[in-house]
Order: C-alpha cells, then structure tokens, then sequence
C-alpha cells in the first residue's frame, strides 16, 4: 500500500509547491513510483511539471466530485517513475459545491482506493488555506508535512495548523501522523534563518527533518521552465537538498 503524504501549511510563500514537486520528483528519480495530486486552485504544481493548465478538461476537481474514476485523471510526467492529477482553476468552485454532501471530508480518501497500491508514495500539494480541499488532502493522508520558511513569522499559523492536525486526528482520521516539520528558504548568511532553525529545533526536538533547503536561485527559475529541479539542475543546490530529503523521508519509513 502506497503511502500518502499531505504537504500543508495554510501560510502562502513558504514552498509548499515547491517542496511537493519537488521531493516527488526526488523520489521518482529514487526509482520509487511516485503520484502528485495538485489539491490547490492556483495549479502551480501542474505547471511546474509542465502541464498546459489551460487545456487540462479533468482533474482534481472531478476526482474530488467523484465523476472520474483516479485512474482515468492520471497523466505521466517527464520525471522518471512520476506521475499527476493536475488542477484547474475551476477547482477554487469544489468547496462551495461539497458543503451539503455528506461524508464530505471523505471524498478525497474514498477517490483514492483504487490507485492507493499502484503507488509508493502519494503526496498532495494543498492550498494555502484550512478549508475543505485541505481538511479532504488531511483525511486522506498517512501524514502531513509541513514546510516552515526560515523567517521572521515562520511560527505564526502553525499553532493554528498544529490544532487543524489534532482535529482531523481525533474526528476524522486518526491514523494521521506528523512527517515532519521542514524549513525552506533557508541563508546561512542571515542571523534570522539561523535564529529559526534554532527556535524550530528547540520547540519540534525530534520533529524537524535534518535536511534544510536551501535559498538557490535554480530552485526558483525551474518552474518557469515546466520542469523539477532535478530535470532542470541536477547539481544544483536545491536538487542535493530536494534528494537528500528524499532519502531521509525513505529511511524514516524503511
């Protein structure tokens, strides 16, 4: 059974995306059979692996409403072992529409049975918000990881996230585990990144990945371009960090 992992932060600009394209693609390249579903309107993770959004008919709006089969939404990507459920703006509609269905918050889980053993790993890029695309990506999930910029508001929301986690584990899915917490957007040079990864390993002891990522200008032009870091840069800075977290995320679950 293939494990799915949440990337959550309701924080916009903390590289949410960019961590879910990301170590999906670091994963994939890891010869691991990897799905990215894009569970956010904005549709950056479809772009990023270079799908024309504009011309995507079906996606995660009608695997949520449940008018595709998951299996029938799937497209394969230039990375190696990766695949996608793209997004489309009219995703921003699905939470207006899901509001009188029953079981709501299970929509998402119940889409993914049938593709849940043809994967290794599943992972969800969701949107900056606690709304009800989230709430499904966390009651889906095994786990949730949440990236958590080196700067100055970093810990402001994750309290707030911290009890969204909480309680979806005690109504909706108690199965649900933190993956980790994951600073981004890291400079050695500044005296604040280093002032949050000191304050984030003081609170989150045990919780925080070793892996940093790094600032690195790669990291930021390769969705421009339709494709990972790894297609793009393989020697780059953020593609040794985007592995190097793949390969912390496997032992943890080896």
């Amino acid at each position: 059974m293939g494990k799915i992992i949440a990337i959550a932060n309701q924080k916009g600009g903390v590289g949410k995306t960019t961590t879910a394209v990301n170590l999906a693609a670091a994963l994939g390249v890891l010869e691991k059979k990897v799905l990215l579903i894009d569970a956010d309107p904005q549709a950056n993770a479809s772009s990023g692996l270079g799908v024309d959004i504009e011309s995507i008919e079906q996606g995660t709006y009608q695997l949520l409403e449940h008018s595709s089969k998951a299996s029938d939404l799937i497209i394969s990507t230039e990375t190696p072992n990766l695949d996608i459920i793209p997004a489309h703006i009219d995703l921003v509609a699905i939470e207006i529409e899901l509001v009188d269905i029953e079981n709501r918050e299970y929509m998402l889980r119940a889409a993914l049975e049938e593709i849940e053993d043809s994967y290794d790993y599943i992972i969800i890029d969701c949107a900056p918000s606690l709304g009800l695309l989230t709430l499904n990506a966390l009651t889906a999930s095994h786990s949730v990881l949440i990236p958590i910029q080196c700067e100055y508001f970093a810990l402001e929301g994750l309290g707030k996230l911290l009890n969204t986690i909480k309680s979806v584990q005690k109504y909706h899915n108690q199965n649900l585990d933190i993956e980790g917490l994951l600073l981004t957007m890291y400079d050695s040079r500044l005296r604040l990144s280093n002032q949050v990864v000191q304050e984030v390993n003081q609170h989150f002891e045990g919780l925080t990945f070793k892996t940093i990522i790094q600032r690195n200008v790669r990291l930021s032009e390769a969705p421009s371009y339709g494709e990972s870091i790894i297609n793009y840069d393989a020697s780059s800075k953020g593609s040794e960090n985007y592995l190097s977290l793949a390969n912390e995320l496997l032992t943890k679950n080896a």
